[in-house]
């Protein structure tokens, strides 16, 4: 599905520039900090640092785990301030991006740019030369992947823009494991399947939420091209994939017990809410009464349990 360009108002601009006298310093900060997208970030490192015990099965170098979380920063930041400048033309027109620093005037498109480059090339470097070359070529891979397949890509021409763009999502499992090992393994490829596969479930509920604002700019996400019922079906779909690739770890070797417990119980947990969700679809209801927000507010903390898992299960071995 191709979609047509967005008309808008110039980009960076929410009814009046701002000139340099009205951006102050501290708010410039603010706004340049907002670029990379902090709170996407903390997820991130969230599914970086548990692999790494994996991957040590046991406390990494603690100096290591500090600049691989600089350099993840720095590299899903650049991808993020990246994005930002790409999309600011639909930005202007969402509610929910309305107070970006591209769309206030707090931050130039050229100041951006040149932000999320250097974002780039810093993060490049510091990986290869801190952590090593495997790590730092994931990294840009990871940027590069969000940036052009996803953001410039797939993201205004198809439905499945986040099921493959979540790739990008993805790769820091791989990061986190080839920082301790400078190599690669079957578990860090299981993490990065279930994050695969948690991907969709987790941004399709938000979709839902905000289908209007997508839909006004020409953005199909799947819950704008299809009705809540084919959403709440392919929701369910791959929540099951992932919760039964979670468990994959343990037949395998690289997990006991505790892990396997915890994925066992927020996994059905996980499948309880998609149900629910997809029955209350099913029965037509729409509007508060669907909650869909409780599926994506639960699929954070999924994730959070099953990764501080991932990294307490060595102690207990």
């Amino acid at each position: 599905m191709c979609v047509t360009a967005v008309e808008s108002r110039p980009a960076g601009v929410s009814g009046t520039d701002l000139s340099p006298s009205h951006r102050p310093f501290g708010a410039r900060v603010k706004a340049f900090v907002e670029l990379t997208k902090p709170r996407i970030i903390e997820l991130l490192l969230i599914t970086t640092v548990p692999v790494m015990f994996l991957a040590e099965q046991g406390v990494p170098d603690l100096w290591l785990v500090l600049v691989t979380c600089l350099g993840g920063y720095l590299s899903a930041g650049g991808a993020n301030a990246l994005n930002m400048y790409i999309d600011r033309d639909i930005d202007a027109l969402m509610d929910r991006t309305s107070q970006r620093p591209l769309v206030t005037g707090m931050v130039s498109p050229r100041e951006c740019l040149a932000f999320g480059i250097t974002l780039a090339v810093v993060s490049t470097l510091l990986f290869g030369l801190a952590v090593n070359w495997l790590s730092a070529w994931l990294s840009l891979g990871a940027l590069l992947f969000y940036v052009v397949v996803y953001t410039m890509i797939l993201k205004r021409r198809t439905s499945q823009n986040i099921v493959w763009g979540g790739i990008a999502g993805c790769l820091p499992v791989l990061i986190g494991w080839s920082s301790v090992t400078n190599s690669m393994s079957w578990a860090p490829i299981i993490l990065f399947l279930v994050m695969f596969f948690w991907t969709p479930p987790h941004y399709w509920p938000l979709s839902m939420k905000v289908k209007e604002d997508y839909a006004r700019v020409g953005v199909p996400m799947l819950p704008v091209i299809a009705s809540n019922k084919v959403v709440a079906r392919q929701i369910v779909l791959y929540s099951w994939v992932m919760v039964a690739v979670s468990l994959l770890l343990q037949p395998l070797g690289y997990t006991g017990w505790f892990y396997t417990a915890v994925a066992l119980v927020t996994g059905g947990w996980w499948l309880w809410e998609a149900h629910g969700l997809q029955n209350r679809a099913k029965a037509e209801v729409t509007g508060g009464k669907l909650k869909e927000m409780r599926l994506f507010h639960w699929s954070i903390t999924y994730v959070s349990l099953l990764f501080v898992a991932v990294a307490v299960d060595p102690f207990l071995r």
